[in-house]
């Protein structure tokens, strides 16, 4: 069974989305089914109760469920989750240990809107890390603003390698590089995929981006030529990459699990909790783009 290391912790980390019944009640059944399909993407890492996941619209139990779920049918992967949704610092701390109980590989911080005061974050973010001994990530989530942090305070955090890595949101370039120039021994992990090739050619190795949630394979693609050196076959994923995540933009949860239906999947029905919806026009979108991905070997 795969275990979280620093030699491990690059790579793809695989979004996990939340499926619901008509109720808008989970379904879980149907997560176990997706969890199994995640796997067979053949990404190193599940990232499950993510922002993707809706895990602001999610309770601390269904958000416990759904790691739960993941780790049971993690096989060869390992499993991340975030641990601070809750609204206190002392209720974090509490979170974190009922989510320790799951049997993630790893956890998850968001900066928790404290992105505007670096001394806030670093001491919020210290406070937390040290209660666990558990590989720590943060994760510059848009659900609590201010979120995205300096560099600088990203520095802090790593020198001394309590945090893992980031995942990071700026979605510039330069916001990109501040976080390399100061990741010391952790892993810039991106959730912006037209600086995606770029982002890695300056250092970042890493994904957590809303198209692995039904695309994994896409990014282990690329991953795998990239650090194999083969620039012009990265390239190539990149681009399908790219594509992709045009597919998916519009409405992008419930985009992505028409994808995850299409490829096998069959009761992951597209409703979601925040209000994504589809028109017939983007279903339509949505079935051309993967009939030309099967035609294309890129999709099953």
């Amino acid at each position: 069974m795969a275990k979280l290391t620093r030699e491990t912790k690059d790579g793809i980390y695989s979004l996990m989305l939340t499926p619901y019944k008509e109720d808008l009640s989970i379904d879980y059944d149907t997560y176990e089914e997706y969890a199994d399909w995640q796997v067979s993407q053949g990404v190193e890492h599940l990232f499950a109760v993510c922002g993707s996941s809706e895990m602001r619209e999610l309770s601390l139990d269904e958000r416990l469920k759904l790691a739960e779920l993941t780790v049971k049918h993690k096989g060869n992967t390992t499993v991340v989750a975030t641990a601070n949704i809750e609204e206190t610092k002392e209720a974090n701390i509490e979170e974190i240990k009922k989510m320790e109980q799951t049997g993630v590989d790893g956890l998850v911080l968001t900066t928790k809107g404290y992105g505007d005061d670096d001394d806030k974050l670093v001491e919020y973010i210290r406070d937390l890390a040290n209660t666990t001994d558990l590989p720590v990530f943060l994760y510059e989530f848009p659900g609590f603003r201010p979120h995205l942090m300096s560099g600088k305070a990203y520095g802090e955090l790593t020198k001394d390698g309590l945090i893992w890595g980031i995942k990071d949101t700026t979605s510039t370039f330069e916001g990109i590089k501040d976080k390399i120039d100061n990741k010391n021994d952790s892993t810039i992990i991106q959730a912006n995929m037209p600086f995606l090739f770029d982002s890695y050619v300056a250092g970042a190795r890493g994904v957590m981006a809303t198209p692995t949630s039904c695309g994994g394979a896409f990014f282990q693609r690329f991953h795998e030529a990239f650090i194999g050196g083969d620039m012009a076959l990265a390239e190539q994923r990149y681009n399908e990459i790219i594509l992709l995540d045009n597919a998916i933009d519009s409405g992008f949860m419930a985009s992505a699990k028409e994808l995850i239906r299409l490829q096998g999947v069959k009761n992951f029905d597209w409703r979601t909790r925040c209000g994504h919806d589809l028109s017939s026009a983007r279903l339509r979108s949505i079935k051309s783009f993967y009939d030309w991905c099967v035609a294309n070997e890129l999709m099953k």
